[in-house]
């Protein structure tokens, strides 16, 4: 019993939901499409580190051939009909390998869902964001309606992040499949939470669709990303 304790302890991970210092890579993913996003950051990256190295030996190599001390004569290659094929069809089987669920991610990434379970509206402000959870609203009775502002530096309770907490969260369930309907009252607006996949601006005069489908529970912090005005970072985003 002891030791099951000791290292449920040592041997939990803490999920990153927010931004951390010097941070390098991607928040943990809440949600199928940030997964995919950081899947396929992966296996870019294992591409990108066979053509580094690839490049790495022809540079060394081309240092090493005309290099006047160790090689007076240099070598000359006028021709060389099999490597000029291997160069070029290998790096186009690169590119199909990135194309291929580069595609499929942007096409899965664009689908707005038909049937959702819940419907929230996010109206931008100047300084604070007002949701509205539109499946719930009736003409016989409120709105279920509430305005989300930013903690203020002096006023934060223990735990929570600086300028990045709110008063008032928006809580949505998990695995459920949600559809977010973002405009703005005053001036455009970003509508983001990057472990959510979640990146949708709001124009003045029209309102964007986009979806989410959050896959575990969490506290999910996000920023607005638009450049406004005074302060306009200062109005995060927390689900």
């Amino acid at each position: 019993m002891i030791l099951r304790s000791l290292s449920c302890r040592f041997l939990t991970i803490a999920l990153c939901d927010a931004a951390e210092p010097c941070q390098l890579g991607s928040q943990d993913a809440a949600t199928p499409m940030m997964q995919g996003i950081i899947d396929l950051h992966h296996d870019i990256f294992f591409f990108l580190i066979l053509i580094l190295v690839f490049v790495s030996r022809m540079l060394v190599r081309a240092l090493w051939h005309f290099n006047e001390q160790t090689n007076p004569i240099p070598q000359r290659i006028v021709h060389g009909t099999t490597i000029e094929i291997i160069r070029t069809i290998f790096p186009s089987v690169i590119l199909l390998f990135i194309a291929i669920p580069s595609f499929a991610l942007l096409y899965s990434m664009d689908g707005v869902l038909v049937d959702p379970a819940i419907t929230i509206k996010a109206i931008g402000h100047q300084w604070y964001r007002t949701y509205e959870y539109s499946d719930y609203n009736s003409s016989d009775e409120q709105s279920l309606t509430f305005d989300s502002y930013t903690i203020p530096e002096d006023d934060p309770e223990l735990g929570q992040s600086r300028l990045l907490e709110v008063d008032n969260r928006v809580v949505v369930p998990a695995k459920t499949h949600l559809r977010m309907i973002v405009t703005p009252a005053d001036v455009p607006h970003s509508w983001v939470v990057p472990s959510s996949c979640v990146k949708c601006d709001a124009v003045p005069g029209r309102s964007n669709l986009t979806s989410i489908s959050v896959q575990r529970e969490g506290v999910y912090y996000g920023q607005c990303s638009e450049i406004r005005g005074t302060n306009h970072a200062f109005t995060p985003i927390v689900i």
